[in-house]
């Protein structure tokens, strides 16, 4: 008798078979898109403003390795001519974006592109089993430069406004100049990245992240936690600003601009999140429909 130890593993017909239908799929969407995604790995990605790229990409690529089963099945119906519009769509855009250096569109024809890809080889019901992944690209996108004008200066207003006042409140000597702050000797300005706008734009894909996979049955739950992930965003942002303005006026300019004042953005996310979870463990308690789901399993 004879045993034939640390054998090569064989490749299974389907997946020769996939990969003979998909190979040149896959080099053409490599060949497209790796250049887009170097440049964001040495330029918007390491800003404080656009740092969840990476983690968009991860959690795409993650869910579309966990519904492989439906590239890889045989196609009971194709949609070839949507399938072709959506994607020559996509492809225009891309150069657009590409030969303009627009990366907005260059980012955003990933969704057009993948989705008339699914059209055109698995049908309309790849496309709806793929539709969360193909939205959560949008996160991908930075937010364009109006969006981000038109919304920071109202944000940081409020976000001073209303530090001052509870800190005043608290009976701290703090005065307000618009958006600077003057506590004791220090004085404060609240910067664009303090405004809180783009911990919004992140914590809202990790909010719909979470309730995608939650899939609570219960509407007014969904409904009730999507609605609060922006104000909980902003609260959020207005305590990191209040412990940088607190340990500014405690532990000197150094303390509030250094080592803290990065951590700070961290904290923040963290607990925008773990307010997000508790507002879910409340609801789950507080919902008759949610409690007799519970009861019922």
């Amino acid at each position: 008798m004879s045993t034939i130890l640390n054998a090569p593993p064989q490749l299974k017909p389907t997946a020769l078979a996939f990969l003979a239908e998909w190979w040149p799929v896959l080099v053409g969407l490599l060949a497209l898109f790796v250049p887009t995604y170097v440049g964001l790995a040495s330029g918007i990605w390491n800003s404080e403003e656009q740092a969840h790229g990476p983690i968009v990409l991860a959690v795409v690529l993650w869910m579309f390795w966990q519904q492989r089963a439906v590239v890889a099945a045989p196609a009971r119906s194709t949609n070839p001519v949507a399938g072709s519009v959506l994607f020559g769509f996509g492809l225009l855009v891309y150069i657009l974006g590409r030969s303009q250096d627009i990366l907005i569109l260059e980012v955003g024809s990933q969704i057009p592109i993948l989705g008339g890809l699914l059209l055109l080889t698995r049908g309309t019901q790849s496309v709806r089993a793929f539709w969360f992944p193909l939205m959560f690209l949008l996160f991908m996108l930075p937010l364009p430069g109006f969006v981000v004008d038109g919304l920071t200066g109202p944000l940081k207003q409020y976000v001073s406004v209303i530090v001052e006042q509870l800190l005043y409140v608290a009976g701290y000597p703090i005065a307000r100049n618009g958006v600077v702050l003057t506590i004791g000797p220090y004085q404060l300005l609240v910067a664009d990245a303090c405004s809180g706008l783009h911990s919004m734009f992140s914590l809202s894909s990790m909010g719909l992240l979470y309730l995608y996979l939650m899939q609570h049955p219960s509407w007014t739950r969904n409904g009730i936690l999507i609605a609060s992930i922006l104000p909980i965003a902003f609260a959020a942002n207005v305590l990191r600003v209040i412990v940088l303005v607190l340990v500014t006026y405690y532990l000197g300019d150094e303390a509030g601009q250094g080592f803290l004042h990065g951590f700070a953005g961290i904290a923040l996310f963290v607990i925008a999140l773990l307010m997000l979870f508790a507002l879910d463990g409340l609801l789950g308690w507080v919902l008759p429909a949610d409690r007799r789901t519970r009861t019922a399993q």
